[in-house]
């Protein structure tokens, strides 16, 4: 795992409005990379030494760190790059326990977790395998965003 696309626009909104006026973008850049250091700690992946950069003139994460298993270094990208103003994330960190990648799918409108098992199952009713492969990010199988990115991991 590497280097992961998302949509600008879409996500949790840690990184406030516009920039402050006057405010030079290596503050504003620390301030963002601490907001999402910050939302990672809250998920309690079990990761640690996570440190956090962040480009906002490219809505570039890097993040760096070390992760117990595959799925919560997948859950960081995730926890990263479902952030508004995040367009790509540069998920360098270690994993304890290493296992094979998830894949992954963008949410467009009309998504349901179900149609989503379905097809990536073909079991609409294996949709709480995605939920639980997605939680601490999705609180609720019916609260899912368009633009958002899930974690499908091989069943």
């Amino acid at each position: 795992m590497g280097f992961f696309s998302f949509i600008k626009e879409a996500g949790e909104k840690l990184l406030g409005g516009a920039a402050h006026a006057g405010e030079p973008a290596q503050d504003l850049n620390a301030k963002a990379a601490r907001a999402i250091e910050t939302y990672i700690g809250t998920q309690n992946l079990g990761v640690s030494d996570v440190q956090v950069q962040f480009d906002g003139s490219q809505g570039k994460v890097t993040v760096q760190g070390t992760a117990p298993t595959q799925a919560a270094k997948e859950k960081v990208t995730l926890c990263c790059g479902n952030v508004a103003s995040v367009q790509s994330v540069d998920n360098q960190m270690t994993v304890v326990h290493p296992e094979p990648e998830a894949q992954y799918h963008d949410v467009v409108r009309g998504d349901t977790l179900s149609a989503i098992a379905k097809k990536f199952y073909g079991d609409a009713n294996k949709y709480p395998v995605i939920f639980e492969a997605n939680k601490p990010m999705l609180s609720h199988p019916d609260k899912i965003y368009p633009g958002q990115k899930l974690r499908i991991p091989a069943l």
